[in-house]
């Protein structure tokens, strides 16, 4: 294989595959890149069995051919090469030489036929929406997907196609975040699958800010393959059923406060600097026309902001855990949020305009 291609096209196709590659696996090859040269594109592609992200860009292809090279290492080599085209040539023995200017690097490999074949996902449920509306709502759920293993069925997100709208959902037990988006789904199409939290990750790093278009292909219900120009990604999807969410979602609220997002974030950010772990709470105080954050620890100090706000029901308060009640207002991009509330043993339900919504457990002592 001998092929020139750009240092930066090269570089960022390596980045992105290095999200799939497996560094701690006892089979080798699985650490590797596999690199396939021909008809003047170059394919990379990486996978840990469970996911695979396969790129391709553009080369001068003069002599096709394929190889596997340790991902992380041809990396760091094309990060630090001198000019910005490079050389690129495989022997028979999967030896590569990489040459830049002046500098030369020969890295060794393993052949292609131990690198395990790219999935194939086919199948009639197929959905196309923007990269942007998908990395939009990601942004907007992910935080609260689970990281304790012992619960498989929150270790992802949940991707509802129903009723003419996707929902994404996510939750840990302890908060749930949901976001909707309108989009025709024919009732074939009708389905439920939770993608796996390491896939979400990765979705946030490859999916961009454009209008450009995203096709999602789900196989079997077992999984599923995110296509977007020169990438994609495929994943394995969760098994099993996940919880009924809509339960946790209180039907109904005692009072709503509009709370300014930038000012009650920052608010948020002061008062839990002695409050930033998950064992800590800051207690939220409503009266007339204020809102008092606050925290308290017999052994560190307390702390304390007002913020004003348009506010007449009585005397209030309740306590949250302040990196749950962070996140999502971080996530968010609007203005204002609503926030609704019925007792102080009750959830709290953060919203905005848009089709999104968070529960949080309050703490019931702060």
């Amino acid at each position: 294989m001998k092929c020139i291609l750009s240092k930066e096209s090269l570089h960022q196709a390596l980045q992105t595959v290095l999200l799939a590659a497996d560094q701690k696996t006892t089979m080798p090859v699985l650490s590797n890149t596999l690199i396939q040269a021909k008809d003047g594109k170059i394919s990379l592609t990486a996978t840990d069995l469970d996911n695979a992200i396969k790129i391709t860009i553009d080369g001068t292809v003069e002599k096709p051919g394929a190889t596997t090279l340790p991902a992380r290492r041809l990396s760091t080599v094309v990060r630090e090469l001198p000019t910005p085209e490079l050389a690129f040539t495989v022997d028979s023995k999967n030896n590569a030489t990489i040459e830049s200017g002046q500098a030369t690097f020969k890295i060794l490999g393993l052949p292609e036929e131990e690198f395990p074949p790219f999935p194939t996902v086919e199948g009639s449920r197929t959905y196309t929406l923007t990269q942007k509306t998908l990395r939009e709502m990601i942004r907007k759920t992910s935080y609260a997907m689970a990281s304790d293993d012992t619960r498989r069925m929150l270790m992802g997100t949940l991707f509802s196609f129903q009723n003419g709208k996707l929902t994404l959902v996510a939750t840990d037990g302890k908060r749930l975040a949901l976001t909707e988006h309108e989009m025709e789904i024919t009732k074939s199409q009708e389905l439920d699958i939770i993608v796996p939290s390491k896939a979400i990750r990765n979705l946030e790093t490859i999916l961009s800010d454009s209008e450009a278009p995203l096709t999602l292909t789900v196989a079997d219900e077992k999984q599923i393959a995110f296509s977007l120009g020169n990438t994609i990604l495929v994943t394995k999807l969760v098994e099993g059923k996940y919880p009924n969410y809509r339960q946790v979602i209180p039907t109904e609220a005692k009072e709503r406060v509009i709370i300014d997002r930038e000012h009650f974030l920052n608010a948020l950010r002061r008062v839990s600097c002695l409050a930033p772990d998950l064992h800590t709470a800051v207690r939220l105080t409503f009266t007339k026309n204020k809102l008092e954050l606050s925290t308290h620890l017999p052994d560190v100090g307390e702390a304390k902001e007002t913020i004003a706000l348009d506010y007449k029901g009585k005397d209030f308060a309740i306590a949250f855990n302040p990196v749950y009640l962070m996140e999502p207002v971080r996530n968010l991009d609007t203005e204002t949020l609503f926030f609704d509330y019925t007792d102080e043993l009750s959830p709290g339900v953060i919203k905005h305009s848009k089709p999104f919504l968070y529960v949080i457990m309050p703490i019931r002592s702060a």
